[in-house]
């Protein structure tokens, strides 16, 4: 069964979307709103300025969301007025932890699946790590560290070619990059048990952070390590492809993940370590991650898998982001229930 998708904006990073949605066989675009007309027309969708009407004359079983989170509220209220069996929304969601769990308990209500759009675990490349935890190949996992090096932010020009909004956003390393692997470590190591974060600004014409680290602690005993500078760099063809490089570090052999997004796995006490998971030509972004969690959607509604990221899940990331700028601010490190 083919289901129909639209989407709601057209700006840069919609365009994974569309081409994702394009090349899955399970859906069929029916509609693309913008509130620049010309951009939805240049999707090669139906265009529309107005999203209720696009719902109305299109009738899609998907609406997926991809504007910016002070967009959310209007749009996903708009769509529970509307027959959908779905509801895909772009992260960061919505604009306060309160209204996401507004959002979440409406489409609870309304009995239609919302899920966010949190990629990162779907790059192929976390999809391994976690099969080779799960395998025992690493012994016990004691130490997961993620460097985001993009080297995109430095100048007064910095972000204004792809995403200008970026330089207002109040919040920037941890609540439009940092969440990715806040969910990450997440999906690697289970839910922590205490976080501790220390944020500063470096280009001085952004209004939110972009440098520092934060860590999260486990119970297993593990601790995780996410050490961010949007202005630096890593050794990579393209910095976008991975963002940065990390090592999953384990008591029997350690993972590397580097820029390219290959995977190499050293056994302990051995001085080399032999590729894992090669590199490769991927479509799309981050290893074509946009394409695999629209596929993992179609999945649920096709076959009934369950869905990764349901907003009620969502929340506890949401709930975490907060807390790590809490401990930022006080600085300190925060106990988590």
């Amino acid at each position: 069964m083919t289901l129909r998708v639209a989407c709601l904006g057209a700006g840069y990073f919609a365009k994974f979307h569309y081409d994702a949605w394009d090349r899955l066989e399970r859906a069929q675009g029916v509609g693309a709103c913008d509130q620049d007309i010309s951009r939805a027309q240049e999707t090669g969708w139906t265009a529309f300025e107005d999203l209720s009407k696009m719902l109305s004359d299109t009738k899609p079983d998907i609406l997926d969301i991809v504007v910016p989170p002070q967009g959310h509220r209007t749009a996903i209220e708009t769509a529970l007025s509307h027959p959908l069996k779905a509801i895909i929304c772009q992260k960061p969601f919505c604009t306060t932890l309160t209204e996401a769990r507004e959002m979440c308990a409406m489409a609870e209500e309304a009995d239609v699946p919302l899920i966010i759009h949190e990629n990162f675990r779907f790059q192929p490349w976390y999809r391994h790590i976690k099969k080779t935890i799960e395998s025992g190949a690493l012994g016990d996992v004691l130490q997961v560290t993620f460097r985001l090096r993009p080297g995109d932010g430095q100048g007064p020009d910095a972000y204004l070619e792809r995403q200008p909004y970026f330089q207002t956003m109040p919040r920037l390393l941890i609540h439009e990059t940092g969440v990715h692997f806040i969910d990450v470590f997440r999906y690697l190591l289970g839910e922590p048990v205490a976080a501790y974060a220390d944020l500063r600004q470096v280009n001085p014409v952004l209004k939110g952070e972009d440098a520092g680290l934060f860590t999260l602690d486990f119970a297993s005993g593990a601790r995780a390590l996410f050490d961010g500078n949007r202005l630096l760099d890593h050794g990579a063809e393209n910095c976008r492809i991975t963002l940065g490089e990390a090592l999953v570090e384990g008591t029997d052999g350690t993972l590397e993940l580097r820029g390219d997004g290959s995977v190499q796995i050293r056994k302990f006490g051995e001085a080399a370590g032999v590729v894992s998971f090669p590199a490769q030509d991927w479509p799309g972004f981050g290893g074509d991650c946009v394409h695999a969690l629209c596929d993992h959607v179609l999945d649920g509604l096709h076959d009934g898998a369950p869905f990764e990221n349901l907003a009620r899940t969502y929340l506890s990331i949401l709930e975490l982001e907060e807390t790590l700028y809490r401990s930022a601010s006080e600085g300190r490190k925060i106990a988590l229930d």
